[in-house]
């Protein structure tokens, strides 16, 4: 089992397809890293050899992913809480932070609430 920037690549899988289970790494970005790396899409990734491993592992240093990318996107969303935007209130209250309807949806953000209709005394 191939381990790439600290995750197990699923066995099995096309490598262009596995590399995508790195976070912050797509579909484009796998494609690209393979290309540099020289290692051909359809290979599964049983069948990688340890010189094509090492070379996608070169390829995707120039990446940010993982635990970096992580840290980044939550220190981004600290300052805008910090700094009070608009952005920042709607993560500090827990509601969508980009333009969406809250009025019958964003019950994915907003969390389920139980509903009090016909409340009985």
């Amino acid at each position: 089992m191939a381990r790439i920037a600290g995750v197990d690549l699923p066995r099995g899988k096309q490598i262009v397809i596995a590399l995508t289970y790195i976070y912050g790494v797509g579909k484009t970005t796998a494609q690209k890293v393979l290309k540099t790396a020289g290692v051909p899409e359809d290979v599964r990734q049983d069948d990688l050899t340890p010189e094509q491993e090492d070379k996608i592992r070169a390829a995707l240093d120039s990446y940010k992913v993982e635990g970096d990318l992580r840290r980044e996107v939550n220190l981004n969303i600290k300052r805008l809480m910090e700094i009070g935007s608009y952005r920042g209130i709607r993560h500090r209250r827990g509601l969508p932070v980009r333009g969406q309807n809250t009025k019958n949806n964003a019950r994915t953000r907003k969390g389920k609430k139980a509903s009090m209709a016909g409340k009985k005394k």
